[in-house]
């Protein structure tokens, strides 16, 4: 089994590519911290739980930061979808954990999966996921210039001979465009988006740059007047919306840029020729492929399925594990 504990969304897979992902929430009792729901049925619940009730979404930033709700999360998850392995047991358990983490916080997941009792256990780091998900051959010695952008972080790498050679990260990424977005209707509008009203928004007519070639129709959104406290709508088009992620959509285009410019310059030549790869949830933004290659000057290649692409690599490693062990570590 791999798990791709990730800051929104968390996928299980399996050797043979079959997958699950289910939102990374969990609902718990506040008397005992007993779980009420998982995934999907809990975020349902976000923003709607009665006094008895604490809908908590256990990772921020890329890593734990409640151990006991992403360990009750991780445990009634892969109960639910892999009943019979979970009594048998798993052979192999590999995890993906951001590059930029301590080792305080890798600990946190692999305490998380003990509780799996599996003989071999293994961390992978995402970036190297990602880039074996996408189908790029990392044990070359030609440079490969990643950008994942998930849900709490945004990870920028070169990789070459199997191991990551310059990084850069930063803990903007999807969320920080929700926050975006709730911020700016407080402050233009008086409206107090809900998370999930703001995540929903993103989705259907967020963008990166006013110019689009498919531009989504203006959505009209609900939430309440801060003044009075009854519900408003208003609605908002993909340029209004360019104008509110446009911060920190920069904030990326920086971080890139640096990362460009502390390349080994043995690997610029390759980077020139490959390109950027754009992978992660966050990438989903539109127009943000397009804004990337104007501020770039680089070809940017932007995943097919960016949510999917870190278990994607983690199940062709546990299809050949002794093949890719110099990435795996415990």
């Amino acid at each position: 089994m791999a798990i791709d504990l990730g800051n929104n969304n968390t996928v299980l897979t399996d050797q043979h590519y079959r997958s699950v992902s289910q939102p990374s929430f969990i609902a718990l009792h506040k008397a005992n911290r007993s779980v009420k729901a998982v995934g999907s049925e809990a975020y349902e619940m976000l923003g709607k739980a009665n006094e008895h009730l604490k809908v908590v979404k256990p990772l921020k930033g890329g890593v734990i930061v409640d151990f006991d709700a992403a360990n009750s999360l991780l445990k009634s998850l892969v109960h639910q979808w892999y009943p019979s392995s979970f009594f048998r047991g798993f052979d192999h358990v590999i995890a993906g954990i951001p590059f930029d983490t301590t080792e305080v916080e890798r600990r946190a997941l692999r305490d998380a999966l003990e509780q799996f009792n599996a003989p071999r256990t293994f961390l992978l780091f995402e970036p190297l996921a990602a880039a074996i998900g996408l189908g790029l051959h990392i044990q070359e010695p030609d440079g490969k210039f990643l950008v994942d952008i998930g849900g709490g972080i945004t990870e920028i790498v070169v990789i070459s001979l199997s191991g990551i050679v310059s990084h850069q990260s930063i803990k903007v990424a999807g969320d920080t465009f929700d926050e975006d977005i709730q911020d700016y209707f407080k402050k233009n509008y008086n409206m107090s988006l809900g998370s999930k009203v703001a995540e929903q928004l993103k989705i259907k007519v967020g963008s990166a740059v006013t110019a689009l070639q498919e531009a989504p129709p203006p959505l009209e959104v609900v939430g309440k007047d801060l003044m009075t406290g009854l519900p408003v709508s208003r609605c908002i088009d993909h340029v209004e919306m360019a104008g509110i992620v446009n911060s920190t959509v920069s904030k990326i285009e920086q971080a890139i840029l640096l990362a460009l410019e502390e390349c080994p310059p043995e690997l610029a030549g390759d980077i020139y020729g490959n390109g950027i790869y754009l992978t992660g949830g966050g990438s989903l933004l539109r127009g943000l492929r397009q804004r990337l290659e104007a501020s770039t000057k680089l070809p940017v290649h932007h995943d097919t399925h960016a949510l999917l692409s870190v278990s994607k690599g983690m199940a062709t490693v546990m299809q050949k594990p002794s093949a890719f062990r110099p990435v795996l570590f415990q």
